[in-house]
């Protein structure tokens, strides 16, 4: 297998919520025709975020729709500095995330915090020193 990620998919209650948090609450570009097609699609510099239908997601996949609570899977948001690690957990919240963890000092020399989307799915927003970020905002490289 080739060391590509295209598309993350997450299963939302509500299509129309999880739409209004990406596309109006982050200010994601979300393609247009989510409505009629029951999924929405999120450009994010190469790699697609899918918001479908949980219960759909389920019968998709065959397998049973009713898990809940922690699932062992955070997305993750990189951060030029700080400051913006701060303003996109502001951002998320005033969107209608819950911020689970502020802000604040990493253990392996960052700064991080993670909101949860009204959906549970957890996104991590940090700030890694370590790793070059290219003008689009990607990860340039990873250190040797």
């Amino acid at each position: 297998m080739r060391p590509n990620l295209s598309v993350v998919t997450l299963g939302v209650a509500d299509l129309a919520r999880a739409v209004r948090f990406y596309r109006d609450g982050l200010g994601l570009p979300v393609a247009n025709a989510w409505e009629e097609q029951g999924v929405a699609f999120v450009w994010c510099h190469g790699v697609v975020l899918s918001l479908f239908p949980r219960a759909e997601l389920a019968k998709d996949a065959q397998v049973d729709p009713s898990g809940s609570g922690f699932r062992g899977v955070a997305l993750a948001h990189n951060a030029r500095d700080r400051d913006e690690v701060r303003a996109v957990l502001a951002e998320a919240e005033r969107a209608g995330a819950r911020v689970t963890k502020p802000a604040q000092e990493t253990f392996w020399g960052g700064y991080a915090g993670y909101f949860e989307d009204p959906d549970g799915h957890l996104w991590e927003v940090a700030h890694n020193p370590f790793w070059p970020l290219d003008e689009a905002g990607r990860i340039a490289r990873l250190p040797p």
